[in-house]
Formats: structure tokens, C-alpha cells, sequence
């Protein structure tokens, strides 16, 4: 599998692992257990898949990236429209 093709199923992955993470959060108390939980919950399995995908540690900041996207958009999807947190 080419290399560009690696690091877009890991951007793709991060985000959208994050997407439901990020409707939860959007849920919950602010700064509460279960808030940093679905914040930090997707890291250690998307380090395993750039680890498991031979991604260099330089592609860190577009995995992470990626993945506080995924969190924005699915907090967007929860909050109704209008509401300012």
C-alpha cells in the first residue's frame, strides 16, 4: 500500500472515531471524568494504528488534528442550532 494512502486512512480513522466522542462530550459536564474520557479515549488506538501502518512520528500533528476535528464536528452535530456554550 503507498505511503499517502497510509496517512489518509489514519486521518480519515482519527476523525472519524472521533465523531461520536465528540457528540458525547458535547453531553456532559464540562471538564467532568466522562468529558476528558471522550477526549482522550480514540488516542491510544489511533497511536496503534500509525504504529500498526509504519506512520514516522513526524505525521503526529495531522493525526491529532484530524482527530479535534472529529470532536468539533460531532459536538456541532449535538448542540442545537443557535445555542452558545
Amino acid at each position: 500500500m503507498p505511503f499517502a494512502e497510509k496517512v489518509i486512512i489514519l486521518i480519515a480513522v482519527a476523525f472519524a472515531m472521533n465523531l461520536p466522542l465528540g457528540y458525547l462530550r458535547q453531553g456532559v459536564k464540562k471538564l467532568s471524568f466522562k468529558w476528558f474520557l471522550y477526549i482522550h479515549l480514540s488516542i491510544p488506538f489511533i497511536i496503534v494504528l500509525r504504529i500498526l501502518l509504519g506512520i514516522h512520528w513526524y505525521y503526529i500533528p495531522f493525526s491529532l488534528g484530524s482527530a479535534v476535528a472529529g470532536q468539533l464536528v460531532g459536538g456541532r452535530l449535538r448542540k442545537p442550532q443557535g445555542e452558545v456554550r
